[in-house]
């Protein structure tokens, strides 16, 4: 919102949440019953492309945003170095109201203009009609429009609603109040409409007219440069004729400078350009190499955690994977698509966050796999082939630890990154599993008046931890694994074997659990609370019973760029594997956690607590 909401700031459709595209229903029931009654002979050219035009722009913005994220993320030629939070997200993700809006129009005016029912596909005198309108008033107009927005009476009722981002994506070019958007299409219909009335109007220059526009917004508002400085080069004049990320970034961050549209020509005719816009450019496009102090190692687990991913789907990243919005299910086939493709020409993770806090700078690293895939056993040497290749990457970069996550430090697979601390014995940077701080989380989640838990796996290196550190406190732990029971025993102090039990009568009512199935839980007493030890939830099929996060943490303040969720945790949670590395970055710590090996566990908490990392619960 704007500081201070002046009229038409709401969108009219603005409550009906996610069911807003019902507004194009009568669009579609129209065409519907036109093709019924009429066949498809009856629909021209101009109608046929409203809805096909509409779902093009959304492709064309989805594709504008996932790119810059990917660049921002891994690009050394970012512009504006700062990171994005969730309430930017939040503010934008309504960025397709202006399709529905436009689109809305389109039919509007199709009904209402019988001239456009026998529009051609292409007429060359309105293409180049429509560039020259564009370039005159549309740029003339918009400039002075833009220029009145600043002014503090409308920008603050308007236009501080677009200026709340000051680092910009693609998207941030449409987040304006309805009222903003009324006077932009406006100006934008007086190509469109002169064509109308001089009779040389067509269905293809209509398209890419507006092609052109969102093409210039999603560029402009791209938070790296991209135009290559050749091209200004080649043609001289073309600094007049475009702008570039870069110059439109100073126009978010000074606010009094750089007002023009597309065409940067007004500003310098009106001395509004910003003198160190030529400056900004070419610094932009040297760049500045940074390697990550930290790198965490995770992959794809289910087919829509793509669009999960902060590369993905904005709104949908930003909120815990198991709230995923109901009409995800449609896009199953494309999530499929983009599985093989990953499985069949994914050589390589790719980078898909950049963290900060304070000095410390971290990226999260994605290996192309998917969760069954790391159940296939003919898969493992691949899957550890490209986590080795991401490790030599970070040795090579100066990363100083990578963590590893999810699947990616499995017993099974590479015996929790021992494989390849053997196998590069001068490993620079240092690997690490995170059990220990796991370890630490599910232990402090455990009630301090607890007598009894049931240990319901006892064959991962964290179960052996838990169990050994409950023992030695007192506490019995019970399990109803026989063969499990006596692998584990052996390891307990002998003075505190007895706290060790093999039953299945007992049944105390807190669970620590690893990949329980739901024939397991029924099992457990009414009130049981499920404390998961392992990286996956928990799924929850019992209503009489509590279930707890997976071992996870609040994220301090401090940390900047944090708009996605980690998986299944809620905003602004990092997982104990997570905040690991970073711990180990953070101390100095030069030792490897993997294999056998385990930071001790009080350490860890200690070092977390006081590098502001917050429990999810209290013991």
């Amino acid at each position: 919102m704007a500081t201070r909401p002046g009229p038409l700031t709401e969108w009219p459709w603005q409550r009906l949440g996610n069911f807003k595209y019902l507004v194009m229903a009568p669009v579609v029931v129209h065409g519907a019953h036109r093709v019924m009654t009429k066949g498809w002979g009856d629909i021209d050219l101009a109608y046929a492309l409203i809805l096909p035009s509409l779902l093009l722009r959304m492709i064309h913005n989805q594709i504008w945003i996932s790119l810059s994220r990917y660049q921002t993320a891994r690009s050394k030629h970012r512009i504006v170095d700062r990171g994005i939070e969730f309430d930017q997200v939040d503010r934008e993700r309504g960025w397709d109201d202006q399709i529905i809006f436009n689109g809305l129009l389109f039919y509007a005016g199709y009904l209402a203009m019988p001239s456009v029912r026998g529009f051609p596909l292409w007429r060359t005198d309105g293409a180049v009609m429509t560039a020259l309108l564009h370039a005159g008033p549309v740029e003339f107009l918009y400039y002075w429009f833009h220029r009145a927005l600043h002014h503090h009476f409308l920008y603050s009722r308007y236009h501080s609603h677009h200026h709340a981002s000051i680092v910009t994506e693609p998207i941030t070019s449409v987040i304006h109040p309805f009222g903003e958007h009324v006077v932009y299409f406006t100006l934008f219909a007086i190509p469109m409409l002169s064509t109308i009335y001089m009779g040389n109007g067509s269905a293809l220059v209509f398209v890419l007219y507006i092609v052109y526009i969102d093409f210039m917004n999603n560029m402009g508002h791209c938070n790296f440069e991209l135009v290559p400085k050749w091209a200004f080069q080649v043609f001289p004049p073309l600094k007049y004729l475009m702008y570039t990320p870069s110059f439109h970034s100073l126009h978010h961050t000074q606010f009094r400078t750089n007002y023009s549209l597309f065409m940067p020509f007004y500003d310098y005719i009106y001395s509004t350009m910003d003198k160190s816009s030529d400056e900004l450019y070419e610094n932009s496009l040297k760049g500045t190499e940074e390697t990550p102090d930290l790198v965490h190692l995770t992959h794809m687990t289910n087919l829509q955690s793509a669009y999960h991913l902060r590369i993905g789907f904005a709104s949908i990243a930003s909120k815990p994977s198991e709230n995923s919005e109901w009409y995800m299910w449609t896009l199953w086939p494309l999530a499929w698509l983009s599985m093989v493709v990953a499985w069949m020409y994914g050589s390589s993770a790719f980078v898909v966050e950049r963290i900060k806090l304070k000095k410390l700078k971290m990226q999260t690293w994605v290996i192309p796999r998917y969760n069954f895939q790391y159940a296939l056993t003919w898969e493992r040497e691949s899957i550890n082939d490209l986590i080795e290749k991401a490790i030599l990457d970070a040795d090579v970069r100066g990363v100083k630890v990578l963590s590893l996550g999810l699947l990616n430090q499995t017993k099974e697979l590479n015996g929790a990154g021992e494989l390849f601390r053997q196998k590069y014995p001068k490993l620079g940077v240092q690997l690490v599993d995170g059990s220990g701080l796991a370890t630490a989380v599910v232990l402090k989640s455990i009630p301090l008046d607890a007598k009894q838990v049931f240990l319901q796996t006892g064959t991962s290196k964290i179960a052996r931890a838990i169990a050994i550190t409950l023992c030695g406190r007192g506490i019995q732990v019970i399990m109803n694994r026989k063969k499990e029971y006596d692998i584990l025993k052996p390891q307990i102090p002998e003075n505190r074997a007895s706290y060790l039990k093999c039953s299945s009568d007992d049944m105390p009512k807190i669970w620590l659990v690893d990949c329980i199935d739901a024939k397991e839980q029924l099992v457990a007493p009414k009130g049981t609370v499920f404390i998961p030890i392992s990286q996956f939830p928990t799924k929850k099929v019992r209503k009489d019973c509590t279930y707890l996060s997976t071992p996870a943490m609040k994220i301090p303040e401090a940390m900047q760029n944090i708009h996605s969720c980690e998986n299944w945790l809620p905003r602004r949670v990092m997982s104990a594997w997570h905040i690991a590395g970073i711990l180990h970055v953070l101390e100095g710590w030069s030792m490897h956690e993997c294999g056998d090996s385990m930071m001790d566990i009080e350490k860890t908490w200690s070092a977390a607590t006081r590098h502001g990392f917050v429990p999810l619960t209290k013991a």
